[in-house]
Order: structure tokens, then C-alpha cells, then sequence
């Protein structure tokens, strides 16, 4: 079925301390409650770019359109835009498919965007070819499809790669004295790709003894899949990834529930974390970025960042998860990145590109300092943050801060350095 066209939407936001104004078209200017016009709202030609929008299906992430419509907002309003000029989006509803990424690409090449961002898609790949036979870059914060994250080839993501993670958390595990994991995925052949060809040789590789496990997208059995973790008594259990805030909360719940007292991991899940308290202490999250609850252990800018990307993202109506703040962070890189370009009046998809690809040692959005460009991965950092949930529910860094994973431990995976 061929999805609906939309027109491409504008959002612009007022300066800090102002009241937020949204708008679905760009035009002269914004105006505030005091009927003023928004000085720094951004009014020059748009730059159209493209959003796949996980908003259907078993892989709908609220948090990411969220954290793309308060991105906007606060690029145009408060950043005055990429150099004078708003960003205008043209979102494209995909459900984790090969279909839906297919449909997407197509219509963002009749669009006539510069970029489009990824969205944390699981099927990116399938609409990969399209794009870069367009020229059209993709734009992403991790790369959640590995075939998407292997080559660098049309593509750029400001976070580190999926191995990343795995190899961050593992190293953090390791370092407090465990030996063995049971982490379990959706039972999808992503899923199974991730297990065979990182979880297992990445453990291996470092001393651990792993099992992958799997959980049905469609109706999950948690209760079941707390029992079989716990029976392999392992010193972790968990998620590799999570779909959904609500998948981490249960599993969690259900591992507590049986007894299960080795230490929980969780993925970039944050939810949990409020509903249901008293099984968060102890738990530990990945993160490509600083994410709200970690600010007294953060450098003071950073808290700064974590407040007002928590104003735009909560006006725009939430949820303020990780994939809010991960799509806030990367939309703004995009937004500043693209200003550090000798001219921003006729961008296409290779200057973008081009013109991301060589930022050096560029202070990220909640992020570290970021090098991109390099010609054997799409990743501008393989860096992380390995969280671990205090007693008093804030979130403390395992190593104290950024970790970087063993650059011969990723070399085994195809584009991870």
C-alpha cells in the first residue's frame, strides 16, 4: 500500500525562557503571546531533510519522534535555524520492515531531501541503495540495522557503532569481577545476527562466558524468559537491545520476582527506572549519551544540555526516554556540524555529507568529542557510557565517565573502527 505524502512540517520554537510556539510551515517569522516576532527564529529558504518515523509496529519508539519534533523546534527557533535557514522535515512512517524503509526511501528521493535521518530503523539497510544512488546521506545516532553500521558508504552516525556496546558493557562487566552473561534479544534474524556474530565472539574474546536467548516480537513471555535467564546462573542478565521501554521494565520485574539477585543489564532503557523504583538500584544501561539522572556525575555543560533538551522534549509531548535525548542529540549535531560549512544556501546531499564527514574533534550534543569520516565506519566515535542505577535512583558511570572500547576487540566486526 502506498503510504500517504505529507507536506514536509516546520516547527519553530522561541528562545529559552519563552514560551514554545510550533507551527506546520515556515514563512517570515514566529510570533510569541506578546504578538512579537521571534528574533531568532530562522526564516531563510528551508532545508528539507527526511525522518523515518518508528511509529507503527512492533518496533514503534514514541521517544524518537519526540525527541525529532523538540530538536526542530529548538534548531529553528532558539539556533535561529542552520545559518538563517529552518529545517523541514518530511516524515515517513516505516514499522521496522524491509517494506516500509523501501516505501520511505522512495518518497524522500521525490521529496528532493539533502539527508535523512535514520531514526533508529532496524530494517535501514533495506533502503540504503536508494539513497546513496541518490546521494542522499543517512543520518543516524547508532546504527541499529548491523548490515546499515558495516560500511561507511552514504552514511554517517554521530554515536558509536552497535558493537560498541557490547564491547563497552563487557569490559565493564568484566572489570567487577564477572564472568558469565545471559542477555536476550528479539527473536528476529537481526536479533540472531547480533547474538551469533557479536555477543558470542566479542564474550569469547574477552574472557565471558555468554548465552543469547530470545523473546517473540510479537507476544513475549517474560516470566518465562526470567525463569530460563535465572537458570543459567549468571553473574549478568538482561537485554542486548530493547524495542520498547515497557519490554525492560517486565523483564526486570519478572527477574526480581523469581529471586534473581546477579546483576540486571538493561540496554539504553530509562523507564524502569521510575515505574518500578524498587527493582531499579543495581540495574546497568548503555548510552551513547549523558542522559537525565547522571547530572551530579556529569561535567557542568552537560547538565546545562540535559535541562534544555528536557524543556523542548517535554513540551513536545515526550516520552523523555533515551531515544528522545539520542534523536535531540543528533539532530542538533546535524544542525551545528552543517553550520560549520563555508555555505549553507544550496546544500545537496553529497555537501552534507562532505561537510559532516569532516568535522575533527567536534563537541557532541551530550556526547564526547567526535571525529568523523573515517573510511571503514559510518561512526564518528566508538565511545559509551556504561550506567549503573544508584540506591537513590541516579545514574553513576561504571569507569567514571566515557569508555572506549578495545580497538582490537572491534576490528572483528565489520565497520565498528
Amino acid at each position: 500500500m502506498r503510504l500517504a505524502r505529507k507536506r514536509p512540517w516546520v516547527v519553530v520554537g522561541l528562545g529559552l525562557g519563552l514560551a514554545l510556539a510550533t507551527m506546520a510551515a515556515c514563512g517570515s517569522g514566529s510570533s510569541g503571546s506578546s504578538g512579537m516576532p521571534d528574533e531568532n527564529a530562522a526564516t531563510g529558504t528551508p532545508i528539507k531533510v527526511g525522518f523515518f518515523r518508528p511509529d507503527s509496529g512492533v518496533a514503534t519508539l514514541p521517544g524518537v519522534g519526540a525527541g525529532m519534533k523538540a530538536a526542530v523546534s529548538y534548531v529553528n527557533g532558539e539556533l535561529g535555524g542552520i545559518d538563517g535557514h529552518p529545517i523541514a522535515v518530511e516524515d515517513c512512517s516505516i514499522d521496522g520492515t524491509p517494506e516500509t524503509t523501501i516505501s520511505c526511501a522512495n518518497k524522500f528521493v521525490q521529496d528532493g531531501v539533502v539527508a535523512a535521518f535514520d531514526g533508529f530503523n532496524l530494517s535501514s539497510s533495506a533502503g540504503v541503495d536508494t539513497l546513496v544512488a541518490a546521494k542522499i546521506p543517512l543520518i543516524g545516532q547508532i546504527p541499529f540495522d548491523q548490515t546499515t553500521g558495516s560500511k561507511a558508504e552514504g552514511r554517517l552516525f554521530f554515536g558509536a557503532p552497535q558493537a560498541s556496546f557490547l564491547v563497552g558493557a563487557l569490559q565493564g562487566f568484566k572489570a567487577e569481577g564477572m564472568t558469565s552473561a545471559t542477555l536476550t534479544v528479539q527473536d528476529t534474524p537481526s536479533g540472531h545476527n547480533t547474538v551469533d556474530t557479536e555477543l558470542k565472539p566479542l564474550a569469547a574474546a574477552m574472557g565471558i562466558k555468554a548465552t543469547g536467548l530470545y523473546f517473540s516480537p510479537t507476544n513475549p513471555n517474560f516470566s518465562a524468559v526470567a525463569s530460563t535467564i535465572a537458570s543459567t546462573s549468571p553473574d549478568v542478565a538482561g537485554l542486548i537491545a530493547s524495542p520498547s521501554e515497557s519490554i525492560c521494565t517486565q523483564l526486570v520485574r519478572n527477574l526480581r520476582s523469581i529471586g534473581y539477585k546477579g546483576a540486571v543489564f538493561v540496554a539504553a532503557c530509562t523507564a524502569f527506572i521510575k515505574s518500578d523504583p524498587a527493582s531499579a538500584p543495581g540495574a546497568t544501561l548503555y548510552s551513547s549519551i549523558w542522559l537525565p539522572g547522571s547530572e551530579k556525575n556529569a561535567p557542568a555543560e552537560v547538565g546545562q544540555q540535559i535541562a534544555l533538551a528536557t524543556k523542548y522534549i517535554d513540551k513536545a509531548g515526550g516520552p523523555a526516554d533515551y531515544y528522545a535525548y539520542g534523536q535531540f542529540a543528533t539532530v542538533v549535531d546535524f544542525a551545528k556540524g552543517l553550520a560549520t560549512a563555508a555555505s549553507t544556501d544550496e546544500l545537496t546531499g553529497q555537501t552534507v555529507l562532505t561537510t559532516l564527514r569532516s568535522l575533527k574533534d567536534f563537541p557532541s550534543f551530550l556526547g564526547p568529542r567526535i571525529t568523523c569520516g573515517i573510511p571503514t565506519t559510518p561512526d564518528c566515535t566508538t565511545q559509551m557510557l556504561l550506567f549503573t542505577v544508584e540506591k537513590d535512583l541516579t545514574l553513576k558511570p561504571v569507569s567514571g565517565g566515557w569508555i572506549t572500547p578495545l580497538p582490537a576487540i572491534l576490528s572483528t566486526i565489520p565497520g565498528a573502527s
